[in-house]
């Protein structure tokens, strides 16, 4: 299997622990160890008193009790948990893929949501979010983009970089249309619960039947990416046990601290989503001020959900306007050309307690460089 160098993650390696203002980052505000056990009552001396042996592969019972609660119909049994969201990506596609395979790929797309398959010799359609459309996608065209060898259908919603949120009614449909040609969806929900309308939530693709696996983490609507904690959600039984088979090649298990700790997270989930969105509101609010005053530098369709959005840029070369604003500036924007878009986007994050001084800092370079 060959795969090629993760541009985000690269990009992100070079920049992420020695610039100062993160302005593109996907996931939410993190929290302390401390912080975190401080919302439930004899959690840091359960905490002290964790079991530091091996843990059981498909998860800690207790968390994967937990975890059901983001869904209506999912059972412990059709929980399988990650070390992070990454794992279950490249699992899910190591098990139910084979060579020449052909699947249908939202995008544009986090990388290994169709990097992986294709190093497994699968063949790709892209699945096209158009600007245009606000973001949205287009049923007629997925059944364009049929073939006698598609296997699996690729969602992410709410949308990483745009924040689009798909509507319930294109949502029941396309389930609908995967459950009639005998596909499986695949559903990134990593940013479930941080709808800026809740009424518009959708709901888990694996609550509609067993053509469908949800993807779930901690780190992106509830700020706890250094948990490394992900799983899918599945009552789909061969779907499960050959992840499940297959993760006895990868991390085998999670680890015991990050399960305990996840645990408490998924409990007090609510408190954590509502923490993260009053920081991304407030954020939000900044970003329309500066957009709106720069409005013939920047145009963007605004996010629906999520800790991000999908601005771009009116004049010059985005590429060449990040690595400039990051050495000159302190401040990481990341090119949409890290998601293979050539129309000069870039991603834009949303989730920090300090995007203000951000903005102020990005402010004080366009001013310095009209």
């Amino acid at each position: 299997m060959n795969l090629p160098p993760f541009k985000l993650e690269r990009y992100f390696a070079k920049y992420e622990f020695s610039t100062e203002f993160l302005l593109c980052s996907s996931d939410c505000e993190a929290m302390s160890i401390a912080d975190l056990l401080a919302f439930e009552e004899g959690a840091a001396e359960k905490f002290q008193n964790t079991w530091l042996g091996y843990t059981e592969s498909q998860g800690s019972p207790a968390l994967r009790k937990e975890i059901c609660n983001l869904y209506t119909s999912m059972q412990p049994e059709h929980i399988l948990v990650h070390s992070g969201a990454g794992e279950a990506i490249y699992l899910f596609m190591h098990a139910m893929l084979k060579e020449n395979d052909h699947i249908i790929v939202h995008s544009p797309s986090y990388q290994s949501l169709s990097e992986v398959a294709k190093g497994i010799g699968c063949q790709i359609s892209p699945w096209m979010a158009r600007e245009e459309n606000g973001w949205a996608l287009d049923l007629d065209e997925l059944r364009h983009l049929m073939r006698t060898t598609t296997k699996a259908v690729i969602i992410n919603t709410p949308h990483n970089p745009t924040g689009y949120l798909m509507s319930r009614a294109d949502f029941d449909e396309l389930n609908k249309f995967v459950q009639e040609k005998k596909l499986i969806l695949f559903s990134d929900e990593v940013y479930r619960e941080s709808e800026y309308d809740p009424a518009t939530r959708l709901p888990a693709a694996c609550d509609y039947g067993e053509h469908a696996v949800s993807l779930g983490v901690t780190s992106k609507t509830y700020g706890l990416a250094g948990l490394r904690i992900g799983w899918i959600a599945t009552k789909n039984k061969k779907i499960y046990e050959n992840m499940a088979a297959l993760k006895d090649y990868t991390t085998i298990c999670n680890s015991a601290p990050s399960e305990f700790l996840a645990e408490v997270a998924m409990r007090h989930r609510v408190k954590l989503a509502e923490r993260n969105l009053t920081i991304i509101k407030h954020n939000l609010a900044v970003i329309d001020d500066l957009f709106t005053r720069y409005s013939h530098l920047f145009s963007w369709k605004h996010p629906q959900a999520g800790s991000m959005g999908f601005p771009k840029l009116l004049k010059g070369d985005v590429e060449d306007f990040c690595d400039k604003l990051v050495k000159k500036a302190g401040v990481l924007l990341l090119p949409g050309t890290m998601y293979d878009d050539s129309r000069n986007h870039f991603r834009l994050g949303l989730g920090r307690k300090n995007l203000p001084q951000a903005a102020e800092r990005l402010e004080e370079y366009l001013n310095q460089n009209k």
